[in-house]
Formats: structure tokens, sequence, C-alpha cells
């Protein structure tokens, strides 16, 4: 399965509105003792250092500060999952530099070079390829750096800038800042490649059991430690839509059904999270694929549909909320559908970016490919308003909190694809009992994670697809939902 997407989850306070009706302040509180209780007892050899070893008294006792305090601590997340994405950019990005992108087999020679820095293996004297390597890769931090410093109006470079200024206390203006810099962006690329061959060989440790039932386990807690990644690419979004397609052959989902939808984690593309191409325009795609295959499907009525996402980032939740407000003002939104045709993807997936929008808005012209990007093409989608103002943000972290909502008020579908990954056992479970107090008893949640289920918690597994995307390895999706016991 693949899990090189990497997303993120949910905010705190928030406006909620029928789709006609004025916005009105939605509350967002955090998960009752009452409802943890069973999973800290489930799951007591696994929790979290500070709960392990008291009493039910004292985490009962401590549970409103403790959850407070780990929801500010998951936040936190939040930087090293930008400074991932930092990394994807200094060595794929194209927005800051006229040097070649690095390529699959050049990442593998940058990982084998962080494990041998990392152990103090003395490396024996470098390949012509590997002295090309280092060669580009100079020139692109170099580059990088040159554009902290005067980022004009590039949007990737002026957030990277607010990081190395605001986080770190870097000046990109000055030598020594400058120099900081490169520093920082090394050791940030030996950390991420050596993250990225521990995360393989866990897999690959799993794979070997001989179970595909364990490797799929692994893969969906593989990011338990990593940041919280907004980045996110179109292919989830169409294994989404092959699943509501078989859940419709099935029964369980019926014409017109679906009113009041959630997006957990929606994403933000900061590099796209399949190739990291950085030569457009920030999106968000996950709620408008959302929309476009319920109405494909004929799930949802035109006119008729609510989405609210959930999301913990700020830049996540600013950016729909501008997106909104322009909305209501009759701005269009124009969404990049970039495809690499070196990636060879199957019909089904081609077939999907072809026809993705067409029931939400028309073509429009693409922006232009940088002479750095090659073998790829793209499609632009320039989505109705109407659409647009259909989606409401809130600041929400699945993990922890939920949103309070009345019976009539629940939502019909929930869908968190690559979210649920960055954690563990017992936060995806806590997660679990937020998700089943926001959905309708009919109800549905879609993930790509198998997810813990015990007898106290109603949300089990009911069905799930497999999608492969492409002739890769392991270039796919086992897409699973998850309804309520009815017995």
């Amino acid at each position: 399965m693949h899990q090189r997407y990497l997303l993120l989850t949910v905010f705190s306070v928030f406006l909620s509105t029928s789709l006609f009706g004025k916005a009105t302040a939605r509350k967002a509180s955090y998960i009752p003792y009452d409802d943890a209780q069973p999973i800290l007892q489930a799951l007591i050899d696994d929790l979290p250092s500070e709960l392990q070893g008291k009493s039910s008294d004292e985490i009962k006792a401590d549970w409103s500060t403790w959850v407070a305090r780990r929801d500010a601590e998951i936040r936190r997340r939040l930087i090293q999952g930008d400074e991932d994405s930092l990394v994807n950019v200094l060595l794929f990005g194209t927005s800051f530099t006229k040097q070649p992108r690095i390529t699959g087999k050049q990442v593998i020679l940058l990982s084998r070079a962080a494990i041998q820095k990392g152990i103090g293996t003395s490396l024996t004297a470098p390949s012509a390829e590997e002295s090309k390597l280092d060669e580009i890769l100079k020139g692109r931090i170099d580059d990088l750096v040159k554009g902290l410093a005067a980022p004009d109006n590039n949007e990737r470079l002026l957030f990277a800038r607010q990081l190395m200024v605001t986080q770190k206390g870097y000046n990109p203006g000055a030598t020594a800042g400058r120099d900081q810099i490169k520093k920082y962006l090394l050791s940030s690329l030996d950390r991420v490649l050596t993250e990225q061959v521990g995360y393989a060989k866990a897999v690959e440790a799993a794979r070997l059991l001989g179970d595909s039932r364990e490797e799929f386990y692994e893969r969906s807690k593989l990011y338990r430690n990593r940041g919280l990644s907004l980045d996110t690419s179109l292919l989830p979004d169409f294994a989404i839509e092959e699943a509501l397609k078989t859940m419709k052959a099935q029964g369980l989902l019926k014409e017109g059904s679906i009113r009041h939808i959630a997006i957990v984690g929606p994403g933000l593309d900061f590099t796209d999270k399949q190739e990291g191409y950085d030569f457009y325009p920030q999106q968000s795609i996950q709620p408008f694929a959302a929309i476009d295959s319920l109405l494909r499907l004929r799930l949802s009525l035109p006119g008729n549909l609510q989405v609210e996402t959930l999301d913990l980032s700020p830049r996540v939740n600013d950016h729909l909320s501008r997106a909104k407000r322009l909305a209501q003002r009759g701005r269009e939104y124009v969404v990049q559908l970039p495809r690499s045709l070196q990636a060879q993807w199957k019909a089904g997936a081609v077939q999907y970016w072809e026809r993705f929008g067409d029931q939400i808005g028309v073509s429009a012209r693409p922006v232009a490919i940088p002479a750095e990007v090659s073998d790829v093409k793209v499609r632009a989608v320039r989505i109705k308003p109407t659409v647009v103002s259909r989606i409401t943000p809130a600041d929400l972290n699945i993990v922890l909190q939920r949103l309070e909502l009345a019976p009539a008020e629940r939502f019909d579908l929930i869908i968190a694809t690559n979210i649920l990954i960055y954690y563990d056992a017992f936060e995806q479970s806590l997660a679990m009992s937020n998700v089943q107090a926001m959905l309708r008893p009919d109800g549905f949640l879609l993930a790509n994670n198998a997810l813990p289920e015990f007898p106290f918690l109603p949300l089990h597994a009911v069905g799930y697809v497999t999608v492969v995307y492409s002739d890769r390895p392991n270039d796919g999706e086992h897409i699973v939902w998850y309804g309520q016991k009815t017995d």
C-alpha cells in the first residue's frame, strides 16, 4: 500500500452553517474521561509514559489537564511536518532554482550516505555519479538560501523564510544566518532520509511475517513519531471514489442519502506528495474531490450537501476560510492536477484524472510547466463559487476533540485518509471514539488505515476495497469503511 502521502488532522473552535444559512459558532470539546476510560483500560500497557503507572482515579483527576497538554504537543508536530515539506522542496522544487530535480535513484544514494554518516562509516572516494549529485544538491541548497533572502511573491519561500526567522532565529540576509540555514537544511535532509529508511525496514519486517494484515497494521501507524505534514495528492481521492462506488453497489449508500460530510485533514500542497511539484499555487483538493465524486455517483444532490473540514493546521484553516470568503463574492477556485507520465498510472486512475471536476466546475488553462520538469501533464479545473461556498473549515484535533453536534446535525460520512497513520493505537482509538460521536447511527468513516476495534467502540470494519494506482511497487491504497454495530 502506498503511504508517501502524509497528511494531518483537525482544529478547535469553529463556524457551523447550513448550506444556505448564516454561520454560527460551533463548539468543539475534548473527549470526556468517561468515553476514554474503556480505551485507557484496554490499552493499559500502551499508554503514553505520563499516564503509565497511575490509577484510574489519578488519571481521571488529571484528565482535562493531560488532554489539553497533549493537544498542544500534537499541534507542535506541525512544525516538523513543515520542515519535512521544506526538504521535499529542496529536493524536487523548481520555483527557486534551475538545477535539475533530484531523481528517485539519487534519493536512494542520498539515503545511503545519510545512513553511513549516522553510523560513522568512512566512505570510499565518491563515484562520478555521487560527485554530480553532490554538486546538484549544493547548487539547490545555495539557490534555496538565496530565495529565502529575496523571496519576492513566492508563497512557499515566504513561508519557509518565516519558518527560518521565527522558529529558528536564522537571518537569511546575513552571512552567519545563511550558513546556519545551510547546516539546518543538510541536517533536516539527513534526518528525513534516515527516517524513510527506517519506515521501509519496518514495513519489510512486517511483510516477512507472511501475513498481509500485519503489513497493513504496521503501515497504518507508520508515521506515529513523525511530524504532521499537510502535503496531499489526487490519487487517494480516486481510491475514495472507488470505495463509494463499491458501497453504493452493495446497498450501503443510497442515491441522494449523503447530505452532510466531514473531511479530516483536507491537506494543503506545499510540495505535491506524489512527485514533489511546487510550480503552481498552494491548493487543497480533497474537499472538492469528495463533492465531485458524491455528485457523480448521485449519492448527493446538487445544492443539498454540507462539507466541513476538520484540521488542526492554522494554514489549512486560513486557506479554506479565505477561499470561502472569496467564493461568497463570486470568486472561483482553481486547482492544478499534475500527472507524472513516468509513474505509468493505471487506466482507472487516468480516467479519474481526466474527468475530475466535471460535476463541480469547468476545465481551465493550466499553469505553464517549467523546463526543469519533464514527463508531466497538467489539467486545471475552475471550481464554481457555489461549490466552494459549501465548505466550512473547523479547527479540531480529531485525536482529542469532537464537534458538539445534535443528532440531526451529525455526519453521514467522515473521510480521513493519510491522517491516522500519524498516531499509535491508543490515539487512534481516541480518534475512533470522537468520530463515532459525530456520525449518524447509519453513517460511515472512510480511512486508509487498519484502525483499532473493541467491543466497547461501536465502529467496526464493514468492508474494504484495494485500489492500485500505477505499475510502481506498492503504489495503491486499501480504503476501509467503518460503520456502527447494529446488534
